[in-house]
């Protein structure tokens, strides 16, 4: 059995420090500093005049800090499961934006945004939560009806492959990066809170669905073992 929702944001909610520094990233994700810069740099490359985001599973806020950055003043929703992520993140992120910070504690799944709301939506590891291809399907519809035509939809995250022996490769190289990165017991904490918690789909799985639920324009910036970095811009009217 999968962890319920109420597991998973306990756990976050003792996690913080983890997820609070911009010059890291999260530390059990690989490539994570690059990935932050690839994603936060194609959004304000593809939306340059954007007035808002929406930051789904914003953790401490590293994603919505780095993009302002390089896009100030932006309006801000903040979604997490955890309130003290989003105490976290408001914390860090009100004095780098004049704009509207928004806090919404929440189950990306319940999530039911405005239609054409925002310019930018950022999901870092946060989709792998998911389970059934429904629920996949139900959420990425909502991210797109949710973006201004013209907008963009970023994605980090982990990711299985299809073929097992494939898989079984990444899935070692993982591990040595994680024994490499603190130790061995380390790797199996983080392996057993992935088994416990986390249902990931082939990156294949997720650019096909972007284009199924509408968007036209879909690009990958960087995959590396079990994890990617990829997106889709909706067509403008």
């Amino acid at each position: 059995m999968k962890s319920t929702v109420d597991q998973i944001r306990r756990r976050f909610d003792a996690d913080v420090e983890r997820f609070s520094n911009l010059e890291t990233g999260q530390s059990a994700t690989i490539d994570a500093p690059l990935v932050l810069e690839l994603i936060t740099q194609a959004a304000a490359a593809i939306n340059p005049h954007a007035s808002s985001i929406l930051d789904i599973g914003c953790g401490a806020g590293n994603y919505t800090l780095k993009l302002l950055q390089a896009l100030p003043h932006l309006d801000v929703t903040l979604v997490d499961l955890s309130r003290p992520m989003l105490e976290r993140a408001v914390e860090r992120i009100r004095p780098a934006t004049s704009g509207q910070i928004t806090p919404i504690q929440a189950d990306i799944r319940a999530l039911e945004p405005v239609e054409a709301q925002y310019d930018i939506i950022m999901a870092a590891a946060v989709f792998h939560h998911l389970r059934e291809d429904a629920e996949w399907e139900r959420v990425f519809r909502r991210c797109y009806m949710a973006l201004k035509p013209g907008g963009s939809l970023w994605i980090s995250d982990l990711i299985e492959h299809s073929t097992p022996v494939v898989q079984s490769l990444m899935w070692a190289r993982y591990g040595d990066y994680l024994t490499r990165f603190k130790d061995e017991s380390y790797r199996e904490q983080v392996f057993g809170y992935i088994a416990k918690e986390d249902t990931p789909r082939p990156l294949m799985f997720q650019l096909d669905l972007l284009r199924q639920v509408g968007f036209r324009q879909v690009e990958i910036l960087h995959k590396n073992s079990c994890f990617a970095a990829f997106g889709g811009i909706k067509r403008r009217n």
